[in-house]
Parts: structure tokens; sequence; C-alpha cells
């Protein structure tokens, strides 16, 4: 079976080490294999991701001399699709309407006893689960706004023990509740990224992941939903995050370690690279 693997980020800002070293493991493996990396941006986030920020992926990456085969998939483009996974969900009663606001779930949850925290942050309580069918279609057919979430503790029942392969640690076990019931579409984001990744790895023929260790909870999501939907079970390497010289993990907002404000400061792609596999070194 020929490797294929890809490089995902989102455009909501620019690229910085963390995202070189994450492509960099990606590409690498790729070549060594004799298989292939695609690109794909995910940019179901119509409200942070932007046009600019997208164009500088495709510098930066360029930049740094990391090549890609086939076209570049953009998530947006393709909403239809997620949808289609939605409605399968729905019409197989695994999908429900919540129409809790984050303060409210904030609110219930403060007020248990338990408050329940999960892998993924804080597990919603199941507000509206238990809501009968004549409810929910009342209240969205008077435009009350409204979440669709997975019913995760069914989907597990229906699909059974499920496992992964993590590259050094070998079968992992998944645990279907890690997150409770999770978001799987709302009214500003017709997709959660759940759906878009997990239906994109299987149109694309992924069969290798490399992301960030960040990412490891979401794996016991996204193998639940590859069960239900009859789709492949890629093999995944979460690799470690870097960090600067005070421990702090790298993100967007930290512009100083930017590829663009690095390149600016005269740096050589050679270097850039040289710098994110030191910093790999140490974790």
């Amino acid at each position: 079976m020929t490797l294929v693997t890809r490089f995902a980020p989102s455009p909501t800002g620019l690229l910085h080490l963390g995202h070189a070293w994450s492509a960099l493991l990606g590409w690498r493996h790729a070549r060594e294999a004799g298989g292939k990396i695609l690109l794909r941006i995910e940019d179901i986030d119509t409200e942070r991701c932007r046009p600019e920020f997208d164009a500088a992926i495709m510098e930066d990456l360029a930049w740094l001399g990391l090549d890609w085969d086939g076209p570049v998939r953009r998530q947006s483009e393709h909403f239809a699709d997620f949808k289609a996974v939605l409605d399968q969900l729905k019409a197989n009663a695994l999908a429900y309407p919540c129409f809790c606001t984050r303060r409210q779930i904030e609110a219930e949850v403060a007020a248990s006893q338990s408050a329940p925290h999960g892998l993924l942050g804080l597990i919603y309580p199941g507000t509206c689960r238990a809501l009968s069918d004549a409810e929910r279609i009342e209240r969205i057919a008077a435009g009350e706004n409204h979440a669709w979430r997975f019913d995760v503790a069914e989907a597990a029942r229906r699909v059974g023990d499920l496992t992964w392969i993590e590259e050094g640690q070998g079968i992992m076990a998944v645990d279907p509740l890690v997150g409770g019931d999770v978001v799987l579409a709302r009214k500003d984001t017709p997709s959660s990224y759940h759906v878009a990744v997990t239906h994109d790895d299987q149109f694309q023929g992924i069969t290798w992941i490399t992301r960030g260790q960040d990412l490891y909870p979401s794996t016991h999501i996204h193998r639940l939903l590859q069960a239900l939907m009859g789709w492949d079970a890629p093999a995944y390497r979460h690799h470690g995050l870097l960090v600067d010289e005070e421990g702090k993990r790298f993100a967007k907002r930290d512009r100083a370690l930017t590829l663009r404000s690095l390149r600016e400061a005269g740096k050589t792609p050679e270097q850039v690279l040289a710098l994110a596999e030191k910093l790999a070194a140490q974790i």
C-alpha cells in the first residue's frame, strides 16, 4: 500500500516553527517511503480564516522548499460533503440538536458536584439529549438557534470496541466518551473539525496522519466516526509540540517566531528547519 499523508493547516494566522516541524515530519516521511503528501487547507471557520493567511501558507511552504502532490483541497469549498455526513448521522439517530448556549452549559457544569472534564475540555452534561422528537422539531421550526451534537454513548454501543495504531506505542484503545457529546455543526460553522477532517482523510485516501500531540484526544472521536461511516482507519503519529526557551508552546499569536518574521530577519530555510529540529530534540 502506498503511504499517503497530509499537512493540513488552518489559515487563521501565520505559520510558526511548530508548523514547520509538523510539515517537515510529514513531508520527510512521505518522500522516504516513496509515498505522497497532500496539502489541505482546513478553513471551515469562516469567521477566523482569511485569504491572506491562505496565501501566506503557500508562500511560507514554498520558501521552506517543501513540495506537495496533487491539488490543494480547501474545506470551505466542500461544506455539502460534510453536510451529507451530518445528515447520515441524523438519519441514524446519532446526532441531536442542542439548544443550550455556552453560558447555560457553563452554568450547569458549574452547578454540578462532579463538574466533569474530559481530554477535550468540559464535557457537555447532555441537557438536550433527552428532548422528545416533537420538542426538537417544534423548537427548530420556531427558528431557535441550535448546534448538532454527537451521541457518543449510542455510537459506541453500536460499533463496539475500537483501536488505532500509534507510531511508537502500538495499538491504542479508543475511549468514546473522552470528550462527551462533541459538537458536529453550528449555525456559524456548518461543520466541525471532527466531521471535516475524518471525511477528507477518507476522501483523499490518507493512510498515515502526522499531527501534533494536542490533537491526540480527538483521535478517539475520529475513530468512532470512521467506524460509523465505514471509513478506513489511518495510522497515526502524534508528535511533541515545540516550545520556546521558557517552555511556552509556540502559537500563531507569537509573531516573533512566525516563519515570515524569521525570513524577514534574514534566516534561510535551512536555518529555520535546523532550528525546528533542534527544538524538537529537546522535547
